[in-house]
């Protein structure tokens, strides 16, 4: 503001903004004002100018003020919106926290946890600056083969940075678009940026395989990425139609039910218990956790990944799930129990 000429006010006092150059262009323009009538000359009560004056000080410094405590409040905060960063970890508007903690969930550009107006993941090869680019999409029925695929940046070259989420650096799902056929696989990757993982396709027909990961910018920030590609297994294919809506359903032994009401665009609590034959499942953590959920939308299949609360609830599992819109989707619950992994599988509709 420094050099801004003082404007006058309405009565004709001109107004300081606290620089030199105002400062004595108010000096002038008091000047004008006049004498100090002599009837009021030695009463020690002040004229009118000079009220004036002490008031518009007085504003200034208040202004001043009041400026200096709404920047440190936006200081204070700007750093956790969306878009912002925190700790290092790139915010958008699907993942907003660091990278792998507390419930959250995964859509597109992530994550993580998601906003009532986020939507499912996995629709393109490329998204974000990032593009999913693999070295083979043909794979024959029910024989294992090599999935093999790289990451690549806006410019063409491979990523080879990636944050550990979940204990994992790269979490590949694989699913039929019948939504039969599910798979939860685990990469390794070559310092070239080549990642390969066995995996075997037990029918014929189209099937859609997820990269979920984050990327570790060379500043040390985080982006949640979620990229997805159609495998073709050749031969006749014959799909099956998705099973009816049901909140509980059978695996391995296991009785597994949900309680929640899941609603589009609406986060809201899914709590899942698992039962053995003699009750209460004992629960082992799986890649950090003691569930793994995943939704798939019919269609598009169109792509959540969701995380639980760290530790038990009650003894069960507690998402926070945000369905986006209407539709029918195919949950993927993975629990691990002795050591082993087991998935659940139920049918939700979102009216």
């Amino acid at each position: 503001m420094s050099g801004t000429p003082a404007v006058p006010d309405q009565a004709g006092t001109a107004v300081s903004d606290g620089s030199p150059a105002a400062s004595a262009q108010v000096g002038a323009a008091s000047s004008d004002v006049g004498e100090v009538p002599p009837e009021r000359a030695g009463t020690g009560a002040p004229d009118r100018s000079t009220v004036r004056m002490a008031l518009v000080v007085g504003g200034l410094v208040l202004a001043v003020l009041l400026g200096f405590g709404l920047g440190r409040l936006n200081a204070g905060t700007g750093g956790t919106g969306l878009g912002g960063s925190a700790g290092g970890t790139t915010l958008t508007p699907d993942h907003t926290h660091p990278a792998g903690t507390a419930a959250h969930e995964h859509a597109s550009v992530a994550g993580v946890d998601q906003g009532a107006a986020a939507e499912p993941g996995g629709l393109s090869v490329s998204s974000g600056g990032y593009t999913l680019v693999p070295l083979g999409t043909e794979f024959p029925a029910g024989r294992p083969e090599q999935l093999r695929f790289q990451v690549r940046d806006a410019q063409r070259r491979p990523v080879t940075r990636f944050a550990v989420v979940h204990d994992k650096p790269m979490h590949v799902i694989v699913v039929r678009r019948d939504l039969t056929g599910y798979q939860h696989l685990h990469p390794t990757m070559t310092p070239d940026g080549i990642w390969s993982v066995p995996m075997t396709l037990a029918q014929p027909g189209v099937w859609r395989a997820y990269a979920d990961f984050t990327v570790v910018a060379d500043n040390g920030g985080q982006s949640a990425v979620t990229l997805g590609v159609d495998l073709v297994v050749p031969g006749a294919y014959q799909p099956r139609p998705l099973p009816a809506p049901a909140t509980s359903t059978t695996v391995d032994g296991f009785t597994v039910g949900y309680q929640g009401s899941p609603q589009a665009g609406v986060t809201v609590p899914l709590t899942f218990r698992i039962d053995g034959p003699d009750g209460g499942a004992a629960l082992e953590r799986y890649l950090g956790a003691y569930g793994h959920l995943v939704a798939l939308r019919e269609g598009d299949l169109g792509y959540l990944h969701v995380h639980p609360e760290p530790e038990l609830v009650d003894g069960q599992v507690k998402f926070w799930l945000t369905i986006p819109n209407p539709g029918r989707y195919r949950l993927y619950l993975d629990f691990q129990v002795a050591t082993k992994v087991h998935t659940a599988e139920l049918t939700l509709t979102i009216p």
